[in-house]
């Protein structure tokens, strides 16, 4: 129960945050410009990326050594088993990504604006997998204080990148011709994913604790997926793509700093 209550409140921040993000819909009337969407999507995928090493993998190690096990058979086949869970989802998923005309996924007849918001929600899933697995961890040992810092500082870092990534689907639903108040709602709800699989996390975490490190392996692989697919390719267009490169580095530093202070 105590697991639950703690990553209740992990993923409702980080989906508060992206809510906070979508309402930036109110202020601006336009989609923000390319330079700054460059700068927040390579802050986004230096976050996940730090993220993914010291708040996911390095624990998946750690804890299957802990284990009596090899630390890295579970971390790459975990790894491993996260992209191409992502992966699929790509293929199979309708979507559509903000900026681009080319629908991605199993062909369908839906509205441009149920793809751009298909496309963020599915993206999404691995950081609310991320969360929730690690403060299912933290409750399976209780008596480290530091993994629920760990926890901790992985929703805030999580929660810092969805603000501008709540932005940057409810601009541009706002552009397409919603109204202002359906592009900040359809904003909020690309996030629901992120509590829903927290959730899912913890609980699959109490049935198969064993599993642990490859879980946490998994939402890794995921995140990076995020990353490589998306984020960091979205960063480099155009003729900015130093201030793409030094966000991510940024954003790296900070998730790291965050992760190692309140560890």
């Amino acid at each position: 129960m105590q697991s639950l209550l703690w990553v209740s409140g992990g993923t409702g921040f980080i989906f508060l945050m992206t809510c906070f993000g979508s309402a930036m819909v109110f202020f601006f009337r336009n989609q923000t410009g390319r330079l700054i969407q460059t700068i927040f999507l390579g802050f986004a995928a230096g976050i996940m990326i730090s993220a993914s090493v010291f708040g996911l993998l390095v624990p998946a190690i750690e804890t299957a050594e802990s284990n009596g096990g090899i630390g890295w058979i579970p971390a790459a086949c975990g790894f491993l088993l996260g992209v191409l869970f992502l992966l699929a989802l790509d293929h199979l998923i309708p979507h559509l990504h903000p900026g681009t005309n080319t629908q991605e996924g199993v062909s369908t007849s839906m509205k441009r604006t149920t793809l751009l918001v298909s496309a963020v929600t599915l993206h999404n899933i691995p950081e609310g997998m991320a969360v929730g697995l690690s403060f299912a961890l933290a409750a399976q040992h209780q008596g480290d204080p530091a993994l629920y810092a760990s926890a901790a500082a992985l929703a805030i870092g999580i929660g810092i990148q969805n603000f501008p990534e709540g932005a940057a689907i409810s601009l541009p639903l706002r552009q397409e011709g919603l109204k202002i108040g359906t592009s900040f709602f359809l904003g909020c709800l690309s996030g629901i994913t992120e509590p829903l699989f927290g959730l899912l996390m913890v609980v699959l975490a109490g049935f198969i604790e064993p599993a642990m490190p490859w879980l946490l392996a998994f939402a890794a692989g995921a995140m990076l997926y995020v990353v490589v697919e998306e984020l960091i390719p979205e960063a480099h267009l155009g003729e900015h793509s130093n201030f793409g490169t030094m966000a991510v580095m940024g954003g790296f530093v900070i998730m790291m700093i965050l992760d190692v202070a309140l560890g």
